[in-house]
């Protein structure tokens, strides 16, 4: 709609009257303002905006965990929170029903305590347990065993390439960048917080979010 505006705009520009020019594009641009803001405000394009929120944040947050556990070898909590924060408020406005929420914080819960469990036995970081939590609250119940076996293939994967890495002599140009360094330091341990994001990227085109998105465009 907005393109076709724009040709019109430019046509009454360059083929009416000036005068003319100035009354029609006022009350032309007046109009079309109008008609965007019903079109907005209508339940329809509310829904689909709303529904193609979680199709932005979700991955966004996945890669933002991913590099921070990369670059840094911790997920800071702020981010975690404004995960769980965004599905409070989405979820119910997305059109997600009290029993989809409800599994979906089940899920949340069950991988908190597992995490939590996990971290106190030294297998993974704090940051890791609460972002694995997170990622579980969106994707939910339905398919949190396929995340999780995802997770766990790529969390071996990147154990074996990171222990063939710190098997080999570092270049100086590497040892002058901290994270590299960090990331080679054998007493390191392992940003399994990479093979979590990831895993989310790869199972989110599942989840129930995508039918949402999909059923209100």
């Amino acid at each position: 709609m907005f393109c076709s505006s724009l040709w019109i705009a430019v046509y009454l520009k360059f083929t009416v009257p000036r005068p003319l020019f100035k009354g029609a594009i006022g009350h032309f641009a007046r109009l079309h303002v109008a008609m965007w803001a019903v079109e907005l405000l209508s339940g329809k394009r509310a829904n689909s905006v709303l529904n193609m929120l979680p199709l932005a944040i979700f991955p966004i947050a996945m890669i933002f965990g991913a590099l921070w556990d990369l670059t840094t070898m911790t997920i800071p909590n702020r981010l975690t929170i404004a995960l769980v924060a965004a599905f409070v408020l989405l979820a119910p406005l997305a059109g997600l029903s009290l029993q989809q929420i409800g599994l979906h914080v089940a899920a949340g819960l069950a991988m908190l305590v597992v995490g939590m469990v996990l971290f106190g036995l030294g297998w993974i970081g704090g940051g890791d347990a609460k972002f694995v939590a997170a990622a579980a609250l969106w994707i939910g119940w339905s398919d949190l065993l396929f995340y999780l076996l995802v997770a766990s293939l790529l969390g071996g994967a990147l154990t074996l390439a990171l222990l063939f890495f710190r098997g080999l002599p570092l270049p100086e140009f590497m040892h002058r960048r901290a994270w590299i360094a960090r990331l080679h330091d054998r007493s390191a341990g392992v940003p399994y917080g990479i093979a979590l994001a990831v895993a989310g990227l790869i199972v989110f085109p599942r989840t129930i979010w995508i039918e949402l998105a999909v059923s209100t465009a």
